[in-house]
């Protein structure tokens, strides 16, 4: 099975310090995982969520310091949350001081919750998916410019608009990598086509997510885009035991169904969830994130580490 990279995901507005997200991402890299993703939430869902939310730039900033290898990143930053120049600024500060190892995760927000806990402005879905589009203009745009030169950019949109800007600071890389996802609906697929260098599908069981991708790379096709330049992944649930009692037991600890996990989700014994990642495999999907939920389960991640990986 080779060409599949396993990425760790975490949920920190469930419960967590930034502790307990640096043990988890140094641990990861320590263990050959590809990468630290965590999502972007200011509310917890279904718990109190104690001691309270972090922010992922913030996180992500501290975590790229005390990091040599492993790349970080968001599953997603929702374009409700800061504006498109604070955005573009606070990922290439990161990227830099990562040394060139960050993703950005973008997309157009769900919870109107958090909104309302925080302050958020929450406009309806057309609206937050004008803002998508005009952040995503505006991100890659600053980070293209040509400061050098002298020329600024200039970008109008329907809710985001930059004037003469000198895209200052430039991230490490050339373009950190833009990751979107969703339901791959004609619009999010359009825009995906136009910016995104990975579509991830999240926490669909494996036959529903393949219309998906295959909706988002017919995209790639009518814009005149090679498909095999988007990289496509999915986002599962973790939840792997030695055996079964294991499993079962990890999947109590997280308050989730053994049967649906088996089912849905990257759920089971190591033989089975090896398995599993073939038929990711064989669609043509190059990454897996592993959500993470328990934070304090490390030996779940060594497990993945030494009897799911040796056979990608």
């Amino acid at each position: 099975m080779a060409g599949m990279e396993l990425r760790v995901f975490t949920e920190p507005q469930q419960g967590a310090s930034y502790d307990d997200l640096l043990r988890v991402a140094q641990t990861a890299e320590e263990l050959g995982f590809g990468a630290f993703f965590r999502s972007d939430h200011f509310l917890a869902m279904g718990t109190d969520g104690l001691p309270g939310p972090t922010d992922s730039w913030v996180t992500l900033g501290a975590i790229a310091r005390e990091t040599s290898r492993i790349r970080l990143g968001t599953l997603v930053t929702s374009v409700t949350f800061r504006s498109p120049g604070l955005l573009a600024i606070q990922v290439a500060q990161v990227d830099q001081m990562s040394g060139g190892r960050v993703e950005l995760g973008i997309g157009a927000g769900w919870f109107g919750r958090e909104h309302a806990a925080y302050g958020f402005d929450f406009p309806g879905p057309s609206e937050r998916f004008d803002m998508l589009e005009d952040q995503l203009a505006i991100i890659t745009g600053l980070w293209a410019t040509d400061h050098v030169s002298g020329a600024g950019f200039t970008y109008e949109g329907k809710r985001h608009s930059v004037v003469d800007s000198p895209g200052l600071p430039k991230p490490h890389q050339a373009k950190p990598p833009v990751i979107m996802g969703g339901a791959g609906k004609k619009r999010s697929a359009a825009l995906a086509a136009r910016y995104a260098d990975e579509y991830n599908v999240s926490f669909e069981a494996f036959e529903d997510g393949l219309p998906i991708l295959a909706r988002v790379l017919r995209a790639c096709e009518e814009a005149g885009r090679d498909p095999a330049t988007m990289t496509t992944s999915s986002a599962l649930v973790l939840c792997v035991g030695a055996d079964e009692a294991e499993f079962r037991r990890r999947a109590a600890n997280i308050g989730h169904d053994p049967d649906t996990l088996r089912r849905e989700q990257l759920g089971g014994t190591v033989s089975e969830v090896v398995d599993k990642v073939g038929r990711y495999v064989e669609s043509g999907q190059t990454r897996l994130y592993l959500q993470t939920l328990d934070l304090q389960d490390l030996d779940h991640l060594r497990l993945v580490a030494t009897e799911v990986m040796p056979h990608l």
